[in-house]
């Protein structure tokens, strides 16, 4: 039997005494799991933050990359197979909030993770050809309503953001809008231009460029309001589809269960990197507006914006994916 008195010897000789202290998270590297592709908006700002949050945790941020199914294949990860310490951690969007209406999935991103940081939201820009005939969403929309299901519209996959940003137009307008699904919107880009497809819904952060640069023609932002960044461009709901709004949000999100420590600990490394120069900086240049960065309020933001989704799916205004 161990006595109290025994343990000041035990000190002394170096030897830990298991039920007096726990180690200080983090001992040991951490992984950030990025469940989108390369190159991506998410990718480049997870990327960024990664080297920020290893400075202040002491620790290395190991990004892994686990891309796939809108998100899920990384979420389910964290979610199921990582073990709820702490030392994963994943890298949601939108698809988090949607996926437990729309989809059947393999895991409940409402009860099998927790969120913990938020980071920011991105509007996204309806774009097509510059050789496209349509000059503007209204006749864009009259072509959809004249030609039911013949005009497309491409994603980055099915369950992202620019597939769920298309699904809610065609419920918005009670149009029967074809959904062309590639693997990351680069890819949408070259049948873009050549009219392949009709248009894309892209983050507003990756779209600017193209906008820029004269490779794509922007018909409106789906933000509530006009972005500074293009302050003539209307958005969807200037133009004639009244309560349209969309947002590419992104936060991080750990396994429930996690340990309150590492929990905090994880907290509060994410919004100390968030607030950095560089992050800023970077979520600057890739339009991002902010959202709670806080667990509690990104958390009730989260739980509001899946609540929206379920509610359009109960009242049939939006089918389900998989339907």
């Amino acid at each position: 039997m161990l006595h109290r008195r025994s343990l000041p010897l035990l000190a002394g000789l170096g030897l830990a005494a298991p039920t007096i202290a726990r180690a200080a998270f983090p001992e040991r590297p951490v992984t950030m799991v990025i469940p989108y592709a390369t190159g991506g908006s998410a990718d480049v700002l997870g990327r960024v933050i990664a080297p920020e949050m290893s400075r202040i945790l002491g620790q290395t941020v190991v990004v892994e990359q686990r891309p796939g199914a809108g998100g899920h294949i990384g979420g389910a990860h964290v979610a199921r197979s990582a073990p709820a310490d702490g030392y994963s951690f994943v890298l949601g969007s939108v698809s988090k909030a949607t996926g437990p209406s729309l989809q059947t999935l393999n895991y409940d991103p409402l009860n099998d993770l927790t969120p913990l940081s938020g980071i920011g939201a991105v509007p996204m820009l309806l774009v097509v050809s510059p050789q496209a005939p349509f000059q503007n969403l209204g006749e864009l929309l009259a072509a959809a309503r004249a030609r039911p299901g013949e005009i497309s519209y491409g994603s980055s996959g099915p369950g992202t953001g620019s597939h769920l940003a298309g699904e809610l137009l065609a419920a918005a307008t009670n149009t029967q809008l074809l959904h062309v699904p590639y693997r990351g919107s680069g890819a949408v880009y070259p049948d873009l231009i050549s009219q392949r497809i009709n248009f894309l819904l892209d983050a507003a952060g990756s779209a600017s460029g193209q906008v820029r640069g004269g490779a794509v023609r922007a018909l409106g932002v789906t933000s509530a309001a006009r972005t500074a960044v293009f302050p003539d461009l209307p958005t969807v709901a200037e133009q004639g589809v009244a309560g349209y709004e969309f947002g590419l949000w992104l936060g991080f999100f750990t396994r429930a269960g996690t340990p309150v420590q590492a929990f905090q600990r994880l907290e509060a490394a994410c919004r100390e990197a968030i607030a950095t120069a560089a992050v800023q900086e970077r979520m600057r240049q890739s339009l991002v507006e902010p959202i709670p960065t806080d667990a509690a309020g990104f958390a009730a933001y989260f739980r509001a914006d899946a609540a929206r989704w379920a509610e359009l799916v109960r009242s049939g205004r939006l089918r389900r994916l998989d339907g």
